[in-house]
């Protein structure tokens, strides 16, 4: 008895694609590739925006691969990212494509904090794809030594925050090392003014792509627990310790508060890493490959590492501080409850700044339910949670923790 074709193969991937998919897991195209890979295939130039956690980087990865011409060699496309951790990951989609689809495709990763030297030895490969920041891919270009004059795919990755301020000129100095015509990939969760301009004055006439679908993961659910601000990392010790979650991240936008949290957590004996934005590429990628691997069950992040992440099996999100945006909520718990599994976020909050959540609330179209803990147990208002005690709604919440 044959086997149902993937729901990948009237979208028209190749037999080696199909199979390196297979192989990774992925039976069904998301909505934003289902909706991108017959508009990037055909070599137009597109905007894809999608809510985080949704394949976007799979989206265009994959019609990069069929359009690319392997024999030839040399670079023939340049994805730009906004931070190291995003370029490491989008590297690793583009190596696992390759692996497992047996195409003897090369990707070179391009990020500063590494050695140059060896990078410009590995350019002498010819790479198909390269990755990396803006500010590298650029001094290489201009040193000669990476050779974008043939790379007729440009990829901006989080283009809302590649093309703002001084990155903006840095992106404009490699589209204009490229040829006259490339086909332009912008992929974000939001688009910014800087960001439409520039693609109406490079790449006139780009179709833009954005499936319908909700603003925020169904699967999530959100929670807030009040507290004062100087007691936020003792709360965060003892949730962790009443939830025992098997994987969780934890988000700051204070670096100091994030390193004493870190410190806390280690003394008391959790598997913790931190992602702090002046670690060193060796540094961070050893902190990404502890927690990605369950070496490490709680990972503690600034904000700088908030967009891109992409970790499987992350259960809970907790914010030790309430971000003053909708949109910086969103993108920090869209890093739970994917590829259909569910998530929990937890956001720490003043009393001071309850208004926010009314915000998060009215922008994003979700519920927040407010949270404590009693007696070693998480409780919700409204009913349980894991292994939480439940509270009718419009009971009080009970004294003590």
């Amino acid at each position: 008895m044959t086997e149902p074709a993937s729901p990948f193969a009237s979208l028209g991937l190749s037999p080696e694609l199909l199979a390196a998919i297979a192989k990774m897991n992925i039976s069904e195209p998301t909505p934003i590739q289902a909706s991108a890979l017959p508009v990037l295939l055909k070599g137009d130039s597109a905007v894809l925006h999608a809510e985080t956690g949704t394949g976007k980087t799979l989206a265009y990865a994959l019609p990069i691969f069929m359009r690319l011409d392997i024999a030839a060699g040399g670079t023939q496309a340049i994805v730009l990212a906004p931070t190291h951790e995003l370029a490491l990951q989008i590297h690793r989609q583009c190596t696992d494509l390759a692996q497992f689809s047996g195409l003897a495709v090369k990707a070179l990763l391009l990020i500063g904090g590494t050695a140059l030297d060896r990078q410009i030895d590995k350019l002498k490969g010819r790479p198909h794809i390269v990755v990396g920041s803006p500010g590298r891919v650029l001094d290489l270009i201009k040193a000669g030594k990476l050779k974008a004059e043939r790379a007729t795919i440009l990829v901006l990755d989080e283009s809302d925050r590649l093309l703002g301020g001084d990155t903006l000129v840095t992106v404009k100095g490699i589209r204009k090392a490229m040829p006259k015509h490339v086909q332009l990939i912008c992929a974000s969760a939001t688009e910014q003014p800087e960001e439409t301009e520039f693609i109406n004055h490079i790449a006139p006439g780009t179709v833009r792509i954005e499936p319908r679908q909700a603003a925020v993961n169904p699967n999530i659910t959100h929670l807030y627990m009040e507290c004062e601000a100087r007691d936020r990392v003792e709360l965060l010790r003892k949730l962790l310790r009443a939830l025992q979650p098997p994987r969780v991240l934890v988000f700051s936008s204070d670096d100091q508060l994030a390193e004493r949290a870190t410190r806390e957590l280690d003394y008391w004996q959790m598997p913790v890493v931190e992602l702090h934005p002046d670690f060193d590429k060796l540094d961070r990628k050893q902190a990404m490959d502890d927690f990605r691997s369950g070496r490490a069950l709680v990972m503690v992040a600034s904000d700088m590492a908030a967009r891109g992440l992409d970790f499987p099996n992350v259960t809970h999100v907790v914010n030790l501080d309430a971000p003053m945006q909708p949109r910086a909520y969103l993108h920090r718990v869209g890093r739970t409850g994917r590829a259909g599994a569910k998530g929990d976020a937890i956001t720490m909050i003043t009393h001071d700044q309850l208004r926010l959540l009314r915000r998060y609330e009215h922008d994003l179209g979700i519920k927040l339910s407010r949270a404590r803990l009693r007696e070693g147990r998480l409780v919700i208002a409204g009913g349980p949670h894991g292994p939480g005690v439940p509270i009718e709604d419009g009971e009080e919440f009970p004294g003590g923790e």
